[in-house]
């Protein structure tokens, strides 16, 4: 099975590695989903523009088609009082693990979004991806000048036009069973929880770019349904957290399969945007009173859940995870795509 984006794209696998910042993603699962025949995308959320790239560096090194995703802005603010609130309520819990709050005001930063675009400007890669914002019509343009394909993720119909106009080669189409944040532009009304065949069918009637299909991907049932829909590739995250090269912790790849953990929940709790996570205690406590503020309350819980992940307290860690996640398998990452591309026309 070819189509345009493929193409354009240089691969011949249908099944795509998402972008999993935070450590999840690793250089070593986007070689390996290139040599499968497929692409992954470095995770350029979190990281500085340095460590960005020398991870660049490192996988055009090998030779390997591949990506790289950043967090737009803007922002979300966090309102001071709403957040001191929160902070009063978590500080025993950090103080229980023998660590400590960020203290002062809120950290509102865009994850260093200049040094980032200007470096993807001056050392162009194959393929840029953008989730929780926008980027402007002239970067657009600039990277795709550049050689570079612009893809932009999106939950609705609606969004997908809002990045349409500003002139992108594609969309990554994500519905709300996916794990991890949500793409979604306004966060503070979640995306409604469609269906992944059907929410690519409403966006590909919306506008006329190629699609990419994520979210809540079980098997390769769920992806010869994405494509059918008209999506022209998919792309998967939560199946290859288990993975060899994966970055996941010990604790949040054992608690994917673990029977305790019954079923995932949509939480501002961790960071303040919606975000898709195994249901534990730190959801079920704290996401009723998270206040939206992102990244301010990713910088404000970030010592109390590494604390957590350090120890294996389950109960405290954001496991990011999509509906699929039971399938998870510890096995080679092409193993996986492959497989996922099993039921492809084709194929």
């Amino acid at each position: 099975m070819r189509t345009r984006l493929l193409d354009r794209l240089g691969t011949t696998l249908p099944v795509l590695a998402a972008p999993m910042a935070g450590g999840s993603g690793t250089p070593e699962l986007v070689v390996a989903a290139a040599r499968a025949g497929g692409l992954g995308f470095l995770a350029g959320g979190y990281r500085t523009a340095e460590e960005l790239a020398a991870q660049i560096e490192s996988v055009r090194d090998t030779g390997a088609a591949f990506g790289v995703n950043l967090f737009a802005p803007p922002p979300v603010p966090v309102d001071p009082s709403a957040y001191r609130a929160y902070a009063d309520a978590l500080a025993p819990e950090a103080e229980r693990r023998g660590t400590a709050l960020p203290d002062g005001p809120p950290v509102e930063d865009d994850d260093r979004w200049q040094e980032k675009t200007e470096l993807l400007l001056a050392r162009p890669v194959p393929v840029v991806s953008f989730t929780f914002g926008l980027p402007g019509a002239d970067l657009v343009e600039a990277l795709r000048g550049a050689g570079t394909t612009v893809l932009q993720s999106v939950t609705s119909p609606e969004e997908a036009l809002r990045a349409a106009d500003r002139g992108v080669d594609g969309l990554v189409v994500q519905a709300a069973a996916a794990g991890g944040h949500s793409a979604t532009l306004t966060p503070e009304r979640p995306p409604a929880d469609v269906p992944l065949p059907e929410l690519v069918d409403a966006v590909r009637r919306a506008v006329p770019l190629p699609l990419v299909a994520a979210g809540g991907v079980a098997g390769a049932r769920d992806v010869a349904a994405a494509l059918r829909a008209g999506a022209e590739a998919v792309s998967v995250g939560t199946l290859l957290l288990r993975t060899h090269e994966s970055g996941a912790s010990a604790p949040h790849r054992d608690a994917l399969v673990d029977p305790a953990f019954t079923e995932t929940v949509p939480t501002t709790a961790f960071t303040g945007r919606p975000a898709r996570a195994l249901r534990n205690r730190f959801t079920d406590r704290y996401g009723p009173s998270a206040p939206l503020g992102y990244p301010a309350l990713h910088h404000l819980t970030a010592p109390l859940r590494k604390a957590a992940t350090r120890t294996g307290d389950t109960s405290m860690i954001h496991l990011w995870a999509g509906r699929g996640h039971r399938r998870a398998r510890v096995e080679p990452a092409a193993d996986t795509l492959r497989r996922l591309a099993a039921d492809v026309p084709g194929r």
